[in-house]
């Protein structure tokens, strides 16, 4: 009985002194990266950046994660009078984990490289849910981004950002597979940012080209 005791007291002890699990010390990173849930539900027309990012900091705090300042990974392009705005230098430094604490980047550079772990594991909603990807009904794999595949903004002559995200009825919108699948297997298909245009920036348009107006939101800070 003695020996049973020791011997229990002795792997309880070295448990400890090996730490947590892996697991476990994922999940005890906490969220600064999602998916949106929902869409404005008026398409491309997200209020501008400004709406965006609220949309992003109000479903955060929704799910205990608004004492952060909250980004939505969008560009808009160089209107007349206006500069361009890349996503890529809206969303801090990083790292960035999901709802359940699994990194998908280090850092800027390591989110636009191959190294990326956004896929359909693993790009969760701020609830922690999986959004659905090809394959299933309905497809909402496009992501709003209206970026290129290093995060910027395109020349001002393409306006792929439903006018910087302001109207439901003018332009295209720029979307990537959050799910990294497409009907072809090209590095665009591939792209978690940027695989191609939608059909026109109305809720009906972004739906019928396989998304439902989600976009990404990162912790800047």
């Amino acid at each position: 009985m003695n020996t049973t005791v020791k011997v229990s007291t002795l792997a309880a002890l070295a448990l400890l002194s090996a730490g947590p699990p892996a697991a476990l010390q994922a999940q005890q990173a906490p969220m600064s990266f999602f998916i949106t849930s929902v869409g404005s539900g008026k398409g491309g027309d997200l209020g501008g950046l400004e709406g965006a990012d609220r949309h992003c900091q109000q479903l955060a705090t929704a799910a205990g994660a608004g004492n952060r300042t909250w980004r939505a990974y969008l560009s808009n392009f160089a209107a007349p009078g206006t500069t361009p705005v890349n996503a890529r230098d809206r969303i801090g430094s990083g790292p960035w984990h999901n709802a359940k604490g699994v990194m998908v980047a280090q850092n800027v550079d390591d989110l636009h490289s191959d190294n990326a772990k956004i896929n359909k594991e693993t790009g969760l909603t701020e609830k922690g849910e999986v959004v659905k990807g090809r394959g299933d009904t309905p497809n909402m794999h496009d992501i709003l981004t209206g970026s290129q595949m290093d995060g910027k903004a395109f020349p001002p002559n393409i306006n792929v950002t439903c006018n910087n995200w302001t109207s439901s009825t003018f332009g295209k919108a720029l979307v990537g597979h959050h799910d990294r699948q497409g009907i072809a297997d090209t590095v665009y298909q591939r792209s978690w940012n940027s695989s191609h245009m939608s059909r026109a920036c109305s809720q009906e348009d972004l739906v019928a080209t396989g998304g439902n107006g989600l976009f990404y939101c990162f912790a800047a800070q």
